[in-house]
């Protein structure tokens, strides 16, 4: 697990780091112009130009990487979590008081059975993260199906819908608005505990704040508590503005 997770990590950090970073910035820049308002589109603008202009873009393409391999583990086992909740009531029930209890841990407190089984490198550092983001994502897939009505359900299966039919063309498609939202808070949760993880060797911007307290480098850590602010609601805005795009149709 640890040599696939370091594996994982490493391509996309390759892929992120060696992308040339005007590409990667017409590309925040065109989802934000698509998706979102002008005055967004400008915020996006300067958020990237900050980046650049304080050499901060490679240090954040890590944590990004970190970020993306996280939430991809997320999505990849939330969504069929979520949707074995919705449709399972034994299910819901034995999962929602366990998702609670995760919410509810401190986040710190992730760290230490992640340090106990697989040391201190970036895997655990992702393990932890994908324990702390997963929660969002599961719910809100959950709730999302479960408020599909019931008379569009029935009326799939009047006209010779499967299970599986009913699934794919019809609750997964209007709970999407839902899922959108599980995917943004644990993507903002995943750069939260991405931040946190340097305490445990997490490379990024969390380990510059973390190596300006060991120094007591105020202005080193300033600079990088500003770009994860900064990183943070870039995305975050780009994301509302897809779900918001998602609720329209």
């Amino acid at each position: 697990m640890t040599h696939v997770l370091r594996q994982s990590l490493l391509r996309v950090e390759v892929a992120f780091m060696l992308t040339p970073w005007p590409v990667m910035a017409f590309l925040f820049l065109a989802l934000s112009w698509a998706y979102t308002s002008r005055a967004t589109t400008i915020f996006v603008a300067s958020s990237l130009a900050f980046l650049a202009v304080f050499e901060l873009w490679q240090i954040a393409m890590q944590t990004m990487a970190l970020v993306v391999v996280a939430t991809a583990i997320c999505v990849f086992v939330g969504l069929p979590v979520g949707i074995w909740m919705a449709k399972n009531k034994v299910a819901r029930w034995i999962t929602e008081p366990i998702l609670d209890v995760m919410q509810t841990i401190p986040s710190l407190s992730y760290l230490v059975p992640a340090v106990a089984f697989f040391g201190i490198s970036q895997p655990p550092a992702v393990l932890a993260t994908v324990v702390f983001a997963i929660p969002p994502m599961v719910k809100l897939t959950a709730l999302g199906i479960r408020q599909v009505p019931e008379s569009t359900k029935e009326a799939a299966l009047a006209f010779g819908a499967s299970e599986r039919q009913l699934l794919r063309k019809v609750e997964l498609p209007m709970a999407i608005p839902s899922i959108m939202a599980g995917l943004n808070q644990t993507i903002m949760l995943a750069l939260s505990m991405a931040t946190i993880s340097a305490f445990i060797g997490a490379a990024g911007l969390g380990a510059l704040v973390t190596e300006s307290l060991g120094d007591a480098q105020a202005g080193k850590g300033l600079l990088a508590g500003i770009a994860i602010a900064l990183v943070a609601m870039m995305i975050d805005r780009i994301l509302r503005g897809i779900r918001a795009s998602f609720s329209r149709i």
